[in-house]
């Protein structure tokens, strides 16, 4: 780990230094194990870097940050006598690989490619007892999926910059990403809410019978529709008059069987709905799990590889799995035969392990106190998921009564639990308890007759769509057969970076950028933001994997009609700017309407030889209307002072930024302060937290107003809203539908 070293031995590579500690453990003194820290090498920063003129050529440097890692590498692998290049099992693994054997001119007899799916003694030793090539399919693969992506972002982010505004980029994944987001939009946007009732009846079995509630399911035998509350004010009072007969009981048993391990993308999704952790959050966390924890018995990797969109597991991993569930849970909770999982990704590719703990016997109990509290958390899940997956059958005693009164049918169902299987474990979506609220009925025969308690109508809108959050965009992508598991995270990362979407509540809301993105790409590069298009794209970068399909021809057959469309959209887009009949104050010229990173303004049309901006008239932010707007700086003497506003508040700015960058924050007036003076003068600020004892409170704002919040957040979750809020432990939920309820009392 300490640096090259000339004996002509065994030399290791790994990429990160947290794995080549966990692995140098295993192999013993006679290997010398070092990290790639990632990728070594990708195309110029600054260029094309790819030669269209000779077969997409791509023309590779050292990344900037890492030419002293790669100098370190080829100096030790030139004097090593063997090379064991043993970076991830993906393509990008593979590409590392390449790229570091390539760099350093190593001859193939001295290459030895070793893969592991886990980190473990057993697990290396295989490895290396079996060596193999590398592997150029996926190097080709990784290869055209770079370069495809280099040519989509090299020739579309200047054009969408240019004609729509500066800064923003366009990807062939990320942008299909922001379309699904919009499209959602569009579609909350478009609802129109339709009023629904639903009518209930509480009733009993004679005056000292349990009451348990049915509901109105068939009117003369069709399905209960029932649109107004005139409507439903007709229905109930007929069934006030109404006797009520049991007129069917089914009794079943329904066997539910345990969820599958986890995928990248099923982790990603699970830990959003139960952990809270977005998609980096999530991968971070396993990264650590994969590559190795320090534990009392030395490094040790506790999980197997994380990006995989596989569900199957290994046979030896299967038998220990179901080891450790009789031990546990009893021999019954074992299957007679173990679960078979299906993979039903679209277009799932390398035969991956699916995540798992790579051994059942270290429970989450045994590692928590020495795990960080992230990583004790997605273990936990890990394991739980990976033993309910070979776990038995949950059972349940599913009970449906019907009754009859005069022309209506109502019905009510309930069930049972009678039999754990893998819910001894893990439920998927929620760990809670099944509600205590479902309903309880007793027991009923076929003919006997129920008193009616009381009639409740309620009324209801149908709901819009929800919009997506990270983990249902991830499922979203997965479903269409766009992206692969290693780009999922990273995605998430860029259209949130680049200004595309904003989350609020954990869900993800497209800005203006991303409308006019969307609409601009739809209405001129409908292949790129085409979720069809993208999959195929996805399914020819697996068959160059699989060396079923040479990569120069798919990248020349994407290249030639895209370089058509990006030659005619220079022409033909027009620039998202407005003309307006407003002049420059300080020019003279014409004031355009423009779209900037915090909105649309006024920009002089002689830009760039007038730099003076100033707020849309009717849609200026009141905030910006500061004393000194238009007054000449103080600091040049030659530009004026506009206001403007940043994630710190509103300013004043020079208008010949970046040339003069004279800005004047000014100071808050307590008697106009409003919402954000409140926030200062929340109750606790300062105070150490109550619940965790360990953070301090600090002013927050939300979307409901300031609160006080512990600074350790997300791993500490008080809240204390102003005097009439909640306190400790609130949490937000989202609204409850529209709902108005009638009750009914029984006829006299």
């Amino acid at each position: 780990m300490s640096g090259p070293r000339a004996t002509g031995g065994d030399l290791v590579i790994v990429e990160s230094p947290a794995k080549a500690k966990t692995i140098e453990r295993y192999l013993g003194d006679g290997y010398h194990v070092l990290a790639s820290y990632g990728h070594v090498r990708d195309l110029p920063r600054k260029g094309l870097g790819v030669d269209l003129e000779h077969d997409f050529a791509p023309r590779y440097e050292p990344l900037p940050d890492r030419r002293d890692e790669l100098k370190r590498l080829t100096d030790a692998a030139r004097s090593a006598g063997r090379v064991w290049l043993a970076t991830d099992l993906d393509r990008e693994g593979e590409s590392i690989a390449w790229h570091i054997a390539e760099h350093a001119g190593l001859d193939e007899d001295r290459i030895r490619r070793v893969t592991f799916s886990e980190i473990t003694k057993p697990a290396i030793e295989a490895a290396f007892a079996s060596p193999r090539d590398l592997n150029l399919d996926l190097v080709d693969a990784q290869q055209a999926r770079r370069i495809i992506d280099r040519l989509v972002g090299y020739k579309l982010s200047p054009l969408v910059a240019s004609k729509i505004r500066r800064g923003l980029t366009a990807g062939r994944v990320q942008s299909v990403a922001v379309r699904l987001v919009v499209d959602r939009e569009r579609e909350i946007q478009a609802f129109v809410a339709v009023e629904y009732w639903t009518i209930g009846a509480d009733v009993r079995r004679g005056e000292s019978g349990v009451v348990f509630r049915i509901g109105l399911a068939r009117i003369d035998g069709r399905k209960a529709e029932v649109s107004s509350g005139e409507e439903a004010a007709e229905h109930v009072a007929a069934l006030r008059e109404a006797s009520y007969r049991v007129s069917d009981v089914t009794r079943t048993e329904r066997r539910q069987n345990g969820p599958p391990p986890f995928t990248t993308s099923t982790l990603q999704q699970e830990a959003s709905r139960k952990l809270g952790f977005n998609a980096r959050r999530t991968m971070s966390a396993a990264q650590a799990l994969y590559e190795g924890i320090s534990l009392p018995e030395g490094q040790v990797g506790l999980i197997t590889y994380m990006r995989t969109d596989s569900v199957s597991m290994a046979a030896g991993a299967v038998a220990e799995a179901r080891e450790v569930i009789a031990s546990r849970y009893g021999a019954s909770s074992v299957p007679e035969k173990p679960n078979a999982h299906r993979t039903r990704s679209r277009g799932a590719q390398e035969a991956h392990e699916a995540i798992r703990p790579s051994s059942f016997a270290r429970t989450p109990e045994s590692v928590e106190g020495v795990l960080k509290p992230d990583h004790a958390r997605l273990y936990d899940l890990i394991w739980r998921r990976a033993m309910a997956s070979q776990m038995a059958a949950a059972v349940f005693d599913q009970v449906g009564v019907d009754v009859e009164a005069g022309r209506y049918l109502l019905h009510a169902g309930a069930r049972k639990r009678i039999f754990d299987g893998y819910q001894a474990v893990y439920i998927e979506g929620r760990d809670e308890e099944e509600d205590p609220a479902a309903p309880k009925l007793p027991e009923l025969t076929v003919g006997e007759t129920l008193e009616l308690v009381e009639l409740v109508s309620d009324q209801h809108f149908t709901e819009p769509p929800p919009r997506f959050s990270e983990a249902t965009l991830i499922k979203a992508l997965e479903e269409h057969g766009i992206g692969r598991p290693s780009t999922y995270a990273p995605t998430m990362e860029v259209i949130r970076a680049r200004g595309y979407v904003e989350v609020r509540d954990r869900r993800l809301h497209p800005t203006e950028e991303a409308f006019l993105l969307t609409d601009m790409l739809t209405g001129h590069f409908a292949d790129v933001v085409d979720p069809e298009f993208t999959a195929r794209m996805e399914t020819q970068l697996d068959e160059v994997a699989g060396g079923r399909r040479e990569w120069v021809p798919m990248v020349r057959e994407f290249w030639v009609p895209f370089e058509e469309l990006v030659r005619r959209g220079k022409e033909e887009i027009p620039k998202n700017v407005e003309e307006t009949d407003i002049i420059c104050p300080v020019s003279g010229h014409p004031m355009l309407k423009r779209l900037g990173k915090n909105g649309w303004f006024l920009g002089c049309s002689g830009y760039p030889e007038c730099k003076h901006t100033m707020p849309v008239p009717g849609e200026s932010d009141p905030a910006l209307d500061l004393p000194g707007v238009g007054e000449p700086c103080p600091e040049c003497g030659e530009g004026t002072l506009t206001g403007k506003r940043s994630r710190f508040g509103p300013f004043l700015g020079c208008s010949r930024y970046p040339e003069c960058k004279y800005i004047h924050r000014p100071e808050p007036d307590p008697a106009t302060a409003g919402a954000d003076g409140a926030a200062a003068e929340l109750e606790g600020v300062g105070e150490t937290c109550p619940e965790c004892g360990q953070g301090t409170l600090a002013a927050k704002r939300g979307r409901f107003g300031p609160f006080v919040g512990c600074n350790r957040y997300p791993d500490c979750k008080f809240i204390r809203k102003r005097a009439g809020g909640a306190g400790s432990g609130e949490s937000r939920r989202r609204p409850a539908r529209r709902s108005t309820r009638r009750r009914a009392s029984p006829r006299a």
